[in-house]
């Protein structure tokens, strides 16, 4: 066995890569973003968004003037005489009419319709908008609630009623109910196109044109009001601040969290963590290169997605002829929190595990995997050298720029020998001798090229890792080999360069979540026990624990499960208090 460090070793024809000898493209001059200028990609409201927003503002001023102040008299005579004026309309035949329009707000159809709103987002896992939609409707019900409480508004006075109410009548609970459930329809099922048009303050110039979708809903809202104020049951100023409410809050919600550029609607089938590369974020993108790294990018195209699950790969070809392929990962807010739940998850499963942190921004998320790259690149280690990343929106996007091996193929895609089994073998030796745990050892990120192993995707590597985790990098690199090779065949190269020790302990250690999602999947499609294999030749040695109880993990067993209880009690509290008009 030997614990001498291995330097990076180049074959024939596979060019220079670590050290600073990659092939650099052709730069520019950098410029730097001045003071208070917009980055590359702005998360904005839009013209529209800021409206609703003043509206909502409008709204809050409306309350305070009115309400608390001697205005109320004079707010309910001008809504007095809009009332008699709508009441000299009435006939059998409209009351009838205005009647059904009135069911449109009733409880059970609304409680329906979001209901399957939730159902069709969940089935194209659309998980950022159910989690949106699901706060604008419990902010909107408790906004709503506190408002009529403080308020008590009575229903209007002086006019005959003749649909269904219940409660006091200001805000309108069915215009804010209706609004809301309009706007989440529109925001969470309908894809950009004819019927939705996001035009964005980098649009081209021509007149500007209004969706398609946005005349049936506002129909929609203007009959329900006139419904509302026809029958008696409201004021003009109910359902008109109830309206404001019910596209405001949604609005602005999905607009600020799940804005359609950053995630597009789409009814192909694909993973979460996958942003479109092209419209806004694209020019975004080839801006960001150009000011930030002085790369001119000809091309900016998503690559080998099926490989990647937290973040979205690219290749990004510069323009001139000779300029070298670079790969870029593009990091979203939406891949922070994605990771954050992920560990919660964890946590509450096995309790915390090792460096099982979460990063408090995008931002240390990029600047760590760029870290960790160039610490690997110094130690000899065959990864891509990195080139620096871009600021694509503060805080919250960010893409990664590094070398693209070229002629470098997944090693799950072809047949290797013993010199590709000791090279990833001695990768591992090496990653221990300098001090570092890859922790994401799977086929996707171990590549291979001319039997020489290369290793890509270090974002969630870890300096001074515990022996158990270094031990899970090794028994993690033994199971991808064997997949594309032989379990006897690896365990004996393994002996040349680990002890028997060191080859049980991994294997001890190699069980549910310390294998990648990705290797789990190959090791049980490929049908035989490759892990069983390898454990009968190595020494016989209990699994190692990983279940860690402590105050957090109770805690957040605890916080969970009050949470779903209080979650079902609301939910029968709803359904009882139903009332169809």
């Amino acid at each position: 066995m030997t614990d001498a460090p291995r330097r990076w070793r180049r074959g024939p024809g596979t060019g220079a890569l670590s050290h600073g000898h990659a092939q650099r493209p052709t730069t520019t001059p950098t410029r730097r973003r001045p003071s208070g200028a917009p980055p590359p990609l702005p998360n904005d409201l839009r013209r529209s968004g800021l409206a609703w927003a003043a509206a909502g503002g409008g709204v809050i001023l409306f309350w305070l003037v009115v309400f608390l102040t001697e205005s109320r008299p004079s707010a309910d005579l001008v809504d007095r005489a809009i009332l008699r004026r709508v009441a000299d309309l009435r006939n059998p035949s409209l009351t009838r009419a205005m009647r059904g329009v009135q069911w449109l707000g009733a409880d059970a159809v609304v409680l329906v319709a979001q209901a399957a709103i939730i159902a069709v987002a969940l089935a194209f896992r659309r998980f950022r908008y159910v989690i949106v939609f699901g706060g604008c409707i419990l902010f909107a019900i408790w906004m709503t609630s506190v408002v009529q409480i403080v308020v008590a508004r009575p229903r209007p006075v002086g006019i005959d009623i003749v649909g269904t109410w219940r409660g006091f009548a200001h805000p309108s609970r069915a215009m804010v109910a209706v609004g809301l459930t309009l706007v989440g329809a529109v925001y969470t099922l309908v894809p950009q196109g004819r019927w939705r048009i996001a035009r964005g303050p980098d649009a081209p110039p021509g007149p500007r044109q209004t969706s398609l979708i946005t005349w049936p809903c506002l129909f929609v809202l203007l009959l329900l009001a006139f419904a509302e104020v026809y029958l008696g049951v409201e004021r003009p100023t109910d359902v008109i601040v109830g309206g404001i409410m019910g596209v405001a809050i949604p609005l602005v919600a999905f607009r600020l969290f799940v804005p359609v550029d950053s995630f597009p609607i789409t009814y192909r089938r694909q993973r979460t963590a996958h942003v479109d590369v092209g419209g806004r974020r694209g020019d975004a993108i080839r801006q960001a290169l150009s000011e930030q790294l002085g790369i001119t990018p000809a091309s900016v195209e998503p690559f080998a997605l099926e490989g990647s699950w937290g973040s979205t790969p690219v290749l990004i070809q510069p323009a001139g002829e000779g300029q070298p392929t670079l790969f870029g990962k593009v990091y979203t807010a939406a891949h922070l929190r994605s990771d954050r739940w992920y560990k919660v998850g964890r946590t509450l499963l096995y309790g915390r595990l090792e460096d099982e942190a979460t990063y408090s921004t995008v931002r240390r998320l990029v600047e760590y995997e760029d870290y960790l790259l160039r610490i690997m690149t110094s130690s000899g280690l065959p990864v891509p050298e990195p080139f620096g990343f871009v600021e694509i929106t503060p805080e919250r996007e960010y893409l990664i720029v590094t070398e693209f091996l070229t002629g470098a193929v997944e090693i799950g895609k072809v047949t290797i020998d013993d010199a590709t089994i000791d090279d990833g073998l001695q990768v591992v030796r090496q990653l221990w001798s300098a001090g570092l745990a890859h922790r994401d050892l799977k086929p996707a990120n171990v590549l291979v090229r001319d039997s020489t192993v290369l290793l890509v995707d270090v974002a969630f590597a870890e300096v001074r890792p515990s022996p158990w985790r270094q031990a899970v990098d090794l028994a993690n690199m033994m199971l991808v080999l064997a997949l594309s090779s032989d379990p006897d065949r690896v365990y004996a190269r393994a002996q040349t360069f680990f002890t028997d020790d060191e080859l049980a302990e991994a294997l001890a250690a190699a069980h549910g979540i310390t294998l990648p999602n990705q290797l789990r999947a190959r090791l049980k499609a490929d049908g035989r026990d490759r892990l069983g294999r390898l454990r009968d030749l190595a020494p016989k040695r209990p699994p190692i624990r990983i279940q860690h109880w402590s105050l957090r993990r109770l805690g957040l067993s605890a916080a969970v499960l009050a949470g779903a209880a209080m979650a079902v009690v609301g939910l029968l509290n709803a359904i009882r208090g139903i009332q169809v008009r």
